[in-house]
């Protein structure tokens, strides 16, 4: 597949509307566009779009020798006008993260035939990860085993990311029969903003002593509304937490709990920060890569969750990599600071770029399990 292709599909992929729990049709188009590149592709359980170099998709491939591109295909809403002014393309997704899955595309293509025998490198466009089921995600942790994975999201064409904070959203609830404006006490509003107050003033104590964005509890109030009825009073508030490496959800699902004081409080979408190691087969080879097309690699922590966190707990510490989360990293073209903007865009240059980082970089990290002997005589055609 050449730039040109690639740079067609990508735009087929944004220009096919694809919100969480609707990705159906991008996922059908996606799933032609990687069957007449030579991929076998398919579409699981849970909607996602898979691809193989070789072998059924929809099956587990050797724990051994297995590299898995874990990108996905829903976007949150919000229509931005598709266009092309001069490198820019613009349009929902074409940074998060519809230009890193066609980038794996892409790269997959181009590496079919090209690997030694036994490594196969399995596509996949996970559906819902803009939500807190990530549905495709889970599908694809139960059924691979890989030795190596690199996640979807944007982290620019030169950089590597390592590690994604953990998340918590709590849905806050006053009700209370309705009483004059003018009589004592709080009204529901208050009480809400009350709670808020307690448990931001909680947060503060608990960030005491840590340092950076990526080291502190983030906390903030994501809606805010009431209603009544004439008769009953409502409030209701969704709060989200951003979570460093060593701050489980239940420590914040506590802390909520213990400042709600009469206010009603449920949980959902919690998952773990994760943390790769800087020195994996995965990171080295990516950087490589990155070095070898002209630039100098950076490697990042991102404040945000993707599906690294769903992905790296189960595949990480199952034993099947070398160590917990060594062979997990994220990487893709764009510049996340244009997610889920309405200006959002991807540079097609640096897209280009970004499938000539992964291909080298899937190449070497066969390579280099060749070399040090990782594939067996049968795996390797001996």
């Amino acid at each position: 597949m050449n730039d040109a292709d690639a740079i067609a599909m990508l735009q087929m992929l944004v220009e096919t509307p694809s919100v969480s729990r609707l990705e159906r049709p991008a996922v059908e188009r996606l799933r032609e566009w990687a069957s007449r590149a030579g991929l076998n592709s398919g579409i699981d359980e849970s909607g996602s779009f898979v691809a193989a170099t070789s072998g059924d998709p929809l099956r587990a491939g050797d724990p051994d020798t297995d590299i898995v591109l874990l990108g996905h295909i829903d976007t949150v809403p919000g229509y931005v006008p598709i266009r092309r002014e001069g490198d820019l393309l613009y349009g929902r997704g074409t940074v998060d993260a519809k230009g890193p899955l066609a980038a794996f595309v892409a790269a997959a293509a181009r590496v079919r035939g090209r690997l030694p025998r036994g490594v196969r490198v399995v596509v996949v466009g996970a559906v819902e990860e803009e939500i807190a089921t990530s549905r495709g995600a889970r599908a694809a942790a139960k059924r691979y085993r890989p030795r190596a994975c690199v996640i979807g999201e944007p982290s620019g064409a030169q950089a590597v990311t390592l590690g994604y904070k953990g998340r918590l959203l709590c849905r806050a609830r006053a009700v209370r029969s309705v009483v004059h404006t003018a009589g004592p006490g709080l009204s529901v509003a208050d009480e809400i903003h009350a709670w808020w107050s307690r448990v931001l003033a909680a947060v503060g104590m608990l960030n005491e002593g840590r340092v950076g964005a990526f080291g502190v509890v983030q906390a903030t109030l994501r809606s805010s509304e009431t209603s009544s009825d004439g008769l009953v009073d409502r409030a209701e508030a969704v709060a989200g937490f951003r979570l460093p490496p060593g701050v489980e959800p239940a420590l914040l699902e506590a802390l909520c709990q213990r400042e709600a004081r009469g206010v009603e409080v449920e949980f959902m979408g919690a998952e773990m920060a994760w943390l790769g190691e800087r020195g994996t087969d995965v990171v080295r080879a990516l950087t490589t890569s990155i070095r070898a097309c002209g630039h100098t690699p950076r490697l990042l922590t991102k404040t945000g969750t993707s599906d690294m966190n769903v992905v790296g707990p189960i595949w990480g510490a199952a034993g099947r990599l070398r160590t917990a989360g060594a062979s997990i990293a994220a990487y893709g073209p764009g510049d996340s600071a244009l997610d889920h903007t309405p200006i959002e865009h991807i540079s097609l240059v640096e897209f280009a770029s970004g499938i000539r980082v992964l291909e080298g970089g899937i190449l070497g990290l066969a390579s280099e399990w060749a070399e040090n002997g990782a594939l067996t005589m049968q795996q390797a055609g001996v």
